[in-house]
């Protein structure tokens, strides 16, 4: 049996570009003869579909065209993912389904069990849990198909309460009963930096448990704040991997089921920060395509963040759809502006220099009468970020720009931004990106040439919004602060055990303090792109009007 990978870039609810797609490739897998063409999960409507799926037009639709997708299966057959509907009174209205194509008709359906509720998944909210455990029968051969988390059911988790697994059921231990003769997983699962060593070791294991070869096809591409690397995986029975196709692009593979060998084609391994970059290339590109959006702009500061940012949107969309914009004040340093210009010359970056200075002045001279004896503050330097924002976004109104937000995720979580300012944007590129990252991120640009001036990333970070101003003066150096945010955040270990581990109590405490304080600001943060397991947005979920103090509720700190 031939098997066919078909790792593509889908668009949630763009069927015909979804089903053109997959016709494409069906017809070009009959060319080489291939017997079973595998699709991604949902991969007629796009991943996610969220709300959507609430909508009797939204799910006609999916039927409508699985129907004709199943009409060009005649010599060849095929694995695609859509919505199904229940059937019974009881229990959700949809299933999570695979459909099995063949003889131009649906032959079969197999309903996904295990419907992930954490992080960016709300699976259960849409679909009812299969329940009923069977294997689908092709050519001679028994194919125990899987789809995405149902091959998860072991991965571990630890928490304050303790460790455990995740899941008290395994729908491949069910299916193993019947006694197959191969694992087909068909997967949307988004990209995140932690869980790459963890996503082959599931697959690995699971062949080598089962004594049974795997075929496991992940999407690609960027919807909204998700980012799918594929990275799709064929593994021998042994549980050593055959190949993995490649990431962050489409690929379509051909395998024969009886005949699985390692043939030395696969690409040399990619380091954390090349795979964080694509994915953040890849995050840009397909927003504004799949939004019908190609002009984009930013604030260029002389800062990393604006830096690095610029260079990720040049890659994405091409410098001659980027306009960058520099705002100087009269707290920004000469060498700023210089190397703003020369970033925008290396990169083939038009870009324009607007002095804010007498629309500060302008501002202060304004709220002078109200403001009378009180001191200058913080109220002044977020004026100068919200000055440049409305001229960033009156340049986005008149030529059809989309403003790209720069701000990182160390600053987000302290609230070290300016709300309706800096933080102002249609898409955040590096807000799940720490400030240390976003160093390594500039190094790994400049890898070949010096894209980045080396001014920028050596320099203090700055704010520029009073003088000789530098982030720590509020913040702790970002190498310490990172540590303690990665902790508190993504391993969501509590007060007491960061301390625990070295960390000064009372700056773990100020830290916390800050991360809590600033919940109201990131509400209203555009949308981020994701690239770790625990990004602010959909995949963090904190009330913003609560009072819990996770320091007072810590009894020995």
């Amino acid at each position: 049996m031939k098997i066919g990978l078909a790792q593509l870039n889908f668009h949630v609810g763009n069927f015909e570009d979804n089903t053109a797609k997959i016709i494409r490739v069906l017809e070009e897998g009959k060319k080489v003869r291939a017997d079973l063409m595998v699709f991604p999960e949902l991969s007629v409507c796009g991943y996610p579909p969220m709300d959507l799926l609430e909508r009797e037009d939204f799910i006609q639709k999916c039927e409508q065209f699985i129907l004709q997708i199943a009409g060009h299966c005649q010599d060849i057959s095929a694995i695609i993912g859509g919505p199904e509907r229940n059937p019974n009174r009881e229990g959700k209205n949809l299933y999570n389904a695979a459909y099995f194509l063949s003889q131009g008709k649906v032959s079969k359906t197999i309903h996904k069990s295990l419907l992930p509720t954490y992080d960016i998944f709300d699976e259960y909210r849409y679909f009812e849990p299969n329940s009923s455990f069977e294997l689908l029968d092709f050519q001679g051969k028994k194919i125990a198909l899987t789809i995405c988390e149902d091959l998860w059911d072991q991965q571990e988790f630890e928490t304050d309460f303790g460790k455990g697994h995740l899941y008290t059921m395994s729908p491949m231990e069910e299916l193993s009963k019947h006694h197959p003769d191969v694992i087909i997983n068909i997967a949307a699962s988004p990209y995140s930096y932690h869980r790459e060593v963890e996503k082959k070791e599931i697959f690995t294991s699971k062949a080598r448990t089962y004594q049974l070869p795997l075929f496991m096809v992940n999407q690609i591409g960027g919807q909204t704040e998700l980012i799918f690397e594929g990275g799709s995986l064929v593994v021998d029975q042994s549980g050593q991997i055959v190949d993995q196709l490649s990431f962050f692009q489409e690929s379509v593979r051909y395998y024969e089921l009886d005949d699985l060998k390692n043939d030395g084609g696969r690409e040399d391994e990619e380091d954390l920060i090349q795979h964080v970059h694509k994915a953040l290339v890849l995050g840009v590109k397909d927003y504004f395509c799949k939004l019908g959006f190609t002009r984009a702009t930013l604030g260029l500061s002389g800062g990393i963040d604006s830096a690095v940012s610029l260079a990720i949107a040049s890659q994405a969309l091409q410098p001659k759809n980027l306009t960058a914009l520099l705002l100087p004040s009269q707290f920004s340093s000469e060498h700023s502006i210089d190397d703003s210009v020369k970033l925008a010359e290396n990169l083939g970056i038009s870009y324009e220099i607007i002095s804010i200075q007498s629309i500060v002045d302008a501002f202060t001279k304004t709220l002078r009468p109200f403001f009378k004896d009180h001191p200058e503050d913080i109220t002044e330097e977020n004026i100068q970020a919200r000055v440049r924002a409305v001229l960033l976004m009156a340049f986005c109104n008149k030529f059809g720009y989309i403003l790209l937000n720069t701000s990182n995720k160390s600053e987000a979580a302290v609230g070290y931004s300016t709300l309706y300012g800096d933080m102002a944007g249609g898409l955040s590129i590096l807000g799940d990106v720490y400030k240390t990252d976003v160093y390594n991120l500039a190094r790994f640009i400049n890898n070949e040439r010096e894209i980045i001036p080396e001014h920028i990333i050596n320099k203090p970070p700055s704010a520029e919004l009073k003088p000789d101003q530098k982030d720590t003066d509020s913040l702790p150096d970002y190498a310490l602060l990172d540590q303690i945010l990665y902790r508190f955040i993504e391993l969501q270990r509590s007060p007491e055990k960061i301390i625990k581990e070295g960390f000064s109590p009372e700056l773990v405490r100020q830290i916390i303090q800050l991360i809590n304080a600033n919940e109201y600001k990131r509400y209203q943060a555009p949308p981020i792109i994701r690239i770790s397991s625990k990004a602010f947005g959909s995949g963090r979920r904190m009330p913003l009007v609560a009072r819990y103090d996770f320091l007072t509720a810590d009894p020995e700190t």
